[in-house]
């Protein structure tokens, strides 16, 4: 089963806990996630962010195909990085690392996620053509929503990879 990654850097004018309030707060997922996956939070998003924290949610990563994925907080470093597995859901494997870094006038957040799809070399043929396209569209819906919340940094750029590992 063929391992993929992707790495995705974005810079915002805001400082560090202000970063972190937002991206550890589950309910701030749906408002970075475009419209037409019909995310909703069905529970675990209550209380603020901790290891072992298990979220429920209701997606349609792809028209007419409608999953539950269920999420846990692996690790936490207040201020700094959280991680996240699926446990159930569309994946074989889902592992996304949350990073934050001051830099000047600002942060940089950085996401790192391992993951595999399923279905074997059905899933290998799917990558190019769905999935991957589907995680660029996703990504880059939520550098655009971040700009419109935040502001950008003057003279920083993003950068979004996917790749075979």
């Amino acid at each position: 089963m063929q391992l993929y990654q992707l790495r995705a850097r974005q810079s915002l004018p805001m400082t560090k806990q202000e970063a972190w309030n937002f991206l550890s707060n589950p309910k701030n997922l749906k408002v970075i996630t475009p419209e037409h996956m019909g995310f909703h939070i069905l529970e675990g998003a209550d209380r603020p962010m901790f290891e072992g924290q298990i979220i429920q949610y209701k997606v349609s990563p792809f028209p007419g195909f409608k999953t539950k994925w269920v999420s846990e907080i692996t690790t936490v470093k207040e201020g700094s990085y959280f991680v996240d597995q699926q446990l159930f859901g569309p994946y074989a494997l889902w592992h996304h690392k949350h990073f934050i870094e001051e830099v000047a006038g600002g942060v940089v957040m950085e996401d790192i996620i391992d993951y595999k799809i399923p279905f074997g070399f059905l899933g290998r043929l799917a990558h190019p053509i769905i999935v991957k396209k589907q995680l660029k569209q996703i990504f880059s819906f939520r550098e655009q929503k971040l700009k419109e919340l935040f502001g950008s940094l003057e003279g920083q750029n993003t950068f979004l990879e996917i790749k075979a590992i």
